[in-house]
């Protein structure tokens, strides 16, 4: 019992050093890239008139947050973006959800759809984008439709994926115990699928973020898409680089909480003592 508790904590102690030097490394070339970008910049090396610099982009941040944008407040254009991305992410995930395991369950249906859901799906989304800027205006309704449709693809084809996968041996042992349709779907084919499902979650909110950013580009009254599409138009690559870092801390921070999630919902998956996490 000592032993079993010591290679515990021998375990523990190794995967927190791991932790650590992985973190250290991920902070060095953070700082080696930034470092090496502002001396390029200063050099000459590199015309910061086109590439920018770490220490203008710093800049453009605290005017934006002091004196605000070209478009109104930092904060109203970020949280236009973010409550655009969530609404698409959320619609898109839910009823990508339904829908793939509506139709993982039922073949014809399937088969019946199959032709329809892939021309919708080869559509280029720009081209989407455009038709619910004319159709829905330049509101925000037209970015959420816009990144709902980003979204909804993936999750419906993991969905979709998951559910056929699902092991044929415990739907069939369900059925010989009196489970229903309905019993089988939520027992059984639901939490086999869940693993697609959240995979699918971790990259989909990036697409809403990018359904968000492409409809503000194409017509928009605020955002964080309209500030880069400003930034561009008057030669302010700081500018697009402030923006563009908004958007990444928003994308992380997304990607933390899908992250728990995850964990909460897959509690019974066993633990990795090693491997590559992404």
């Amino acid at each position: 019992m000592n032993e079993d508790f010591l290679t515990e904590e021998v375990i523990k102690r190794r995967a927190l050093i791991s932790r650590v030097k992985i973190h250290s490394f991920q902070t060095l070339f953070a700082v080696l890239l930034i470092g090496s970008w502002q001396l390029l910049t200063d050099r000459k090396i590199l015309d910061p008139f086109f590439y920018g610099k770490p220490s203008g982009v710093w800049t453009q941040l605290v005017t934006w947050v002091e004196h605000g944008t070209a478009i109104g407040s930092l904060w109203v254009n970020a949280w236009v973006t973010l409550y655009e991305a969530t609404y698409g992410f959320l619609s898109g995930v839910f009823l990508g959800i339904i829908f793939g395991i509506f139709l993982g369950r039922n073949k014809t249906a399937a088969d019946i759809f199959a032709p329809y859901i892939k021309v919708s799906n080869s559509i280029p989304r720009v081209v989407l984008g455009s038709i619910f800027t004319i159709w829905l205006g330049l509101g925000s309704i037209s970015k959420v439709a816009l990144a709902f449709v980003l979204v909804f693809f993936p999750v419906f084809f993991n969905a979709f994926q998951g559910t056929r996968e699902a092991d044929a041996k415990l739907i069939a042992n369900a059925r010989l115990l009196g489970a229903t349709n309905g019993q089988v779907t939520r027992r059984v084919v639901i939490p086999s699928a869940l693993s697609w499902i959240t995979a699918s979650m971790h990259v989909s909110f990036g697409f809403a973020l990018i359904g968000a950013i492409v409809g503000e580009f194409l017509g928009a009254q605020r955002g964080l898409g309209l500030l880069i599409a400003t930034a561009q138009g008057t030669f302010n690559p700081n500018g697009v680089y402030a923006a563009m870092l908004i958007i990444a801390i928003m994308a992380l921070t997304a990607e933390w909480l899908i992250t728990q999630l995850e964990n909460r919902l897959l509690n019974w998956r066993p633990s990795q003592v090693s491997g590559l996490e992404l």
